[in-house]
């Protein structure tokens, strides 16, 4: 499997700071879902 450049991920924009944030592995399965770019910014919503 050939390894992917940051710049190739998805990224999205947090709902609560406005910063852009990138595709993690572990959002594999719920990428359409995640709203937010941490815990603390979930928390604040």
């Amino acid at each position: 499997m050939k390894m992917r450049q940051k710049a190739d991920l998805p990224s999205k924009v947090c709902v609560t700071c406005g910063r852009p944030f990138t595709w993690r592995k572990k959002w594999e399965k719920v990428w359409e879902e995640v709203k937010y770019c941490s815990d603390r910014c979930r928390a604040k919503k």
